[in-house]
């Protein structure tokens, strides 16, 4: 399905693969897209914005959600929360339970074994019965 008219992307095109819209990136929120969009040089990670904290928790290797900052092919994307190290599989599933949940915000806390993530997990549907388009915001990171 498409998210508007012929030309536009689907929900998973445009969560997964991102597009840009009114010189704006918009979607991209998968880090295997990112991670390949970099290698070919088309992105230009600007730097990381820091989730709040109960205990100021250090961003490291081991932390599974960041929300970046970056221009794709020159296009300029201000915020954008995306799992790291994750598998499609585990995004889809979360992303289809939220949107089952029926809720635009849904709380979530990420364990990881090393730190823990509280998230709001914000799904957007289209014609009441499909996904729009569906991204973790960090709330706070806790070692």
């Amino acid at each position: 399905y498409r998210r508007g008219g012929t030309t536009d992307s689907s929900g998973f095109e445009h969560v997964f693969v991102g597009e840009v819209k009114d010189g704006k990136v918009s979607g991209f929120h998968n880090w295997i897209m990112f991670y390949l969009e970099e290698k070919k040089g088309d992105i230009d990670y600007r730097g990381y914005i820091k989730p709040r904290g109960r205990n100021e928790a250090e961003t490291n290797s081991d932390d599974h959600i960041l929300t970046l900052q970056f221009a794709w092919n020159g296009v300029e994307k201000m915020v954008g929360t995306s799992f790291i190290g994750v598998s499609p599989e585990f995004e889809m599933a979360l992303y289809t339970t939220c949107f089952l949940c029926g809720q635009e915000d849904n709380k979530v806390t990420l364990n990881t074994g090393t730190d823990e993530f509280d998230l709001n997990i914000k799904v957007y549907t289209m014609a009441h019965d499909k996904i729009g388009t569906s991204y973790p915001e960090a709330l706070s990171h806790n070692d």
